[in-house]
């Protein structure tokens, strides 16, 4: 039992390192694309940003999820019976 709770716990530290790699990731390159549409036609900014505020959202939304199912697995393991 000891072994199914200590591989559970790696296994959710590794999920997280890559849920936040991929946001981190994510969020860079959405950021540099931005800046970059922003340059080519200051005129729609306020669009840009919206649109991308949505995208912002929707992926915190994605990232919450992933935490509260690595918690699921912390706290209501279903391999441990």
């Amino acid at each position: 039992m000891e072994n199914v709770v200590s591989s559970t716990m790696g296994a959710v530290g590794i999920i997280l390192g890559y849920a936040m790699a991929g946001f981190g990731i994510g969020i860079g390159i959405l950021g540099s694309k931005i800046a970059e549409a922003v340059g080519r036609n200051p005129e729609v900014k306020n669009e840009i940003v919206s649109s991308m505020m949505m995208l912002l959202i929707v992926a915190s939304i994605f990232v919450l999820l992933v935490f509260a199912f690595c918690f699921m697995l912390l706290f209501f393991n279903p391999f441990i019976s």
